[in-house]
């Protein structure tokens, strides 16, 4: 049988952020939400695609040369043009740019070549407690090829742990439960019509995930970015923290394995999304101070939960 293949966009390694000890990270392509703040806005649309940053060009004209379908031009000027809705995204750009200007967000691997990617970090692994962490975008939404690589990381007694919106069916979830050591769970709003608007979906099938998985008994990690306008508020942060309360005890009536971790928004991705073509319109937002941070974390841990340092 041929192995299921995924669309990565990045393989972040030696993470310390992604769950325990030192991790490796493989972030897949695709994300059913449209959060207008993304920290990876590379990893929202499912397919490969070509990154232009302009201010890396030195306009030597190579890529409009390489264009098949004329995508890319030089005006008279020497200024730079990137057609995206002319390009079949065949790379011949990107390979022609030395100066790195031109960058492809996107490859097929297959779950082999992504488990040999991860066994290079075994050392690591084994000296910090780490493992590896699948992220994106949302890796539900390539679910055979998740399921599959997190059966062969579990095989190869890696440690393994699931970054996801948890917008998915849960039968995509449940799947994951024998090969999944840790599920990291992004909880952007309570409320379901004010998540819609900032997230382009309501929270309720989200909502509904983490309480079955709260029921597995497996740790989740509640990860929470702080969004200036949108759940900056204590009362946004301990409508949040209320309900990973709520879900204690769920596990057979014992303490459930649940942590909350706040996140400052950052503007840390404002190039790529003008790298991709998409408006960033969370230019003007301010990120909190580390002073504001901590206060929520405090509200969050008068509801009685878990608070991992704000960061």
């Amino acid at each position: 049988m041929t192995e299921p293949t995924g669309i990565l966009f990045n393989i972040q390694r030696f993470s310390l952020h992604d769950g325990p000890g030192i991790r490796t990270t493989l972030f897949l392509k695709g994300c059913p939400l449209r959060c207008f703040w993304c920290h990876n806005p590379e990893g929202l649309r499912p397919k490969p695609e070509v990154q232009f940053f302009s201010s890396r060009c030195i306009g030597c004209g190579e890529c409009v040369r390489a264009c098949p379908e004329d995508a890319q031009s030089l005006g008279a000027e020497g200024e730079r043009t990137y057609t995206r809705e002319r390009c079949l995204v065949c790379g011949a750009c990107v390979e022609s740019c030395f100066a790195e200007g031109l960058r492809m967000t996107g490859r097929e691997l297959s779950v082999s070549e992504a488990l040999h990617e991860a066994l290079a970090d075994r050392a690591f692994f084994e000296t910090s407690g780490g493992g590896v962490t699948l992220s994106g975008g949302e890796p539900l939404l390539q679910p055979a090829f998740s399921l599959a690589l997190l059966r062969a990381c579990h095989e190869a007694g890696l440690h393994t742990a699931v970054e996801t919106t948890a917008y998915c069916a849960w039968e995509h979830l449940e799947a994951l439960l024998p090969y999944t050591d840790l599920f990291l769970i992004d909880l952007k709003h309570r409320d379901p019509e004010k998540h819609r608007a900032a997230t382009g979906v309501s929270n309720e099938r989200i909502l509904d995930n983490a309480r079955r998985l709260a029921l597995t008994c497996k740790p989740i990690l509640f990860r929470v970015p702080v969004v200036p306008g949108v759940n900056d508020t204590p009362e946004d942060i301990g409508a949040i923290a209320a309900f990973v309360k709520s879900l204690t005890g769920l596990c057979g009536g014992g303490e459930a394995n649940l942590s909350l971790e706040l996140l400052a928004f950052h503007h840390l991705a404002e190039d790529k999304y003008r790298s991709l073509g998409i408006q960033y319109r969370a230019g003007e937002l301010t990120p909190p101070t580390p002073e504001a941070m901590a206060a929520l974390a405090d509200t969050a841990r008068a509801c009685g939960v878990t608070v991992r340092n704000p960061a």
